[in-house]
């Protein structure tokens, strides 16, 4: 199974403002995904990994979150709970694919995504 490391999202109080901040700070073109989301696409955070802000109350995490990509869910789901990583969210759609949450033994919370374009 292919995993790497492609996003990291950032929980925020203010979409528009960290999208602003971000912009002007570090030149970085974020696309807004609603009032709520906003996230670099392609590498635009200088070329690595995307970065995303989300300031939606329900789904944002309470921690700065790491996104790895993979080529099977539902194979990269089952390797994580045999590993003994504890599922947080269930997989559930996003705009361009599908994605789980996890803890890791340490009581760190990862993402695991496909990219489905729709």
């Amino acid at each position: 199974m292919g995993a790497r490391l492609t996003y990291v999202e950032l929980p925020v109080v203010n979409t528009a403002g960290s999208k602003a901040f971000f912009e002007q700070a570090f030149g970085w073109s974020l696309t807004a995904f609603g009032p709520d989301y906003a996230a670099t696409i392609g590498g635009g955070a200088g070329g690595t990994a995307d970065i995303g802000l989300n300031a939606d109350a329900e789904g944002a995490t309470a921690a700065p979150i790491a996104v790895i990509e993979v080529d099977d869910l539902e194979a990269a789901l089952h390797a994580v709970e045999t590993a003994g990583g504890v599922l947080t969210c269930p997989i559930f759609a996003f705009p361009g694919g599908r994605r789980f949450h996890f803890r890791e033994p340490s009581g760190n919370e990862l993402a695991v995504y496909i990219n489905e374009p729709g």
